[in-house]
């Protein structure tokens, strides 16, 4: 019983110097949302949109493109940082983890990028590659 504790506490004796990267990332998505909702309000101004009236649901509307990228990326940031955390936790590989954690940030660049070019097929690999590196960590958190 005591070798069991033994390993269980070495396992949670973390050091975030190893998870830089993966930290850096998590900055990098923050900064990314702040971004997206500068945007909006920008759009929103610029267009002279009542605030707290619905945005015409048209991909023609840079608005409405704006607006579903903040909304988007809303979907997902709980999973991003619940699975950010368990991997954290888990003792996962830092290597790994902040490929994974860079990989759904950038994604999720290019996802926003095509959102406002309105490039509809890119977008939508984009939004697939995100959900495939949320999924890798998690499996990283899991499998450590």
């Amino acid at each position: 019983v005591a070798e069991t504790h033994s390993l269980r506490s070495k396992r949670m004796d973390i050091s975030l110097a190893l998870y830089e990267q993966t930290i850096l990332a998590v900055g990098y998505v923050a900064a990314l949302m702040f971004l997206q909702i500068l945007v909006v309000d920008v759009l929103g101004i610029s267009q002279k949109h009542v605030p707290g009236t619905p945005v015409e649901a048209s991909h023609k509307s840079s608005l409405f493109r704006a607006s579903r990228t903040v909304a988007n990326i809303n979907e997902s940031i709980g999973v991003f940082l619940c699975a950010i955390v368990f991997c954290l936790f888990s003792g996962a590989t830092p290597e790994y983890t902040a490929y994974a954690a860079w990989g759904y940030a950038l994604s999720r660049t290019l996802f926003a990028v095509c959102y406002y070019a309105n490039i509809q097929t890119l977008r939508s690999i984009c939004f697939g590659v995100s959900l495939l590196f949320l999924a890798a960590l998690i499996v990283l958190g899991a499998t450590a």
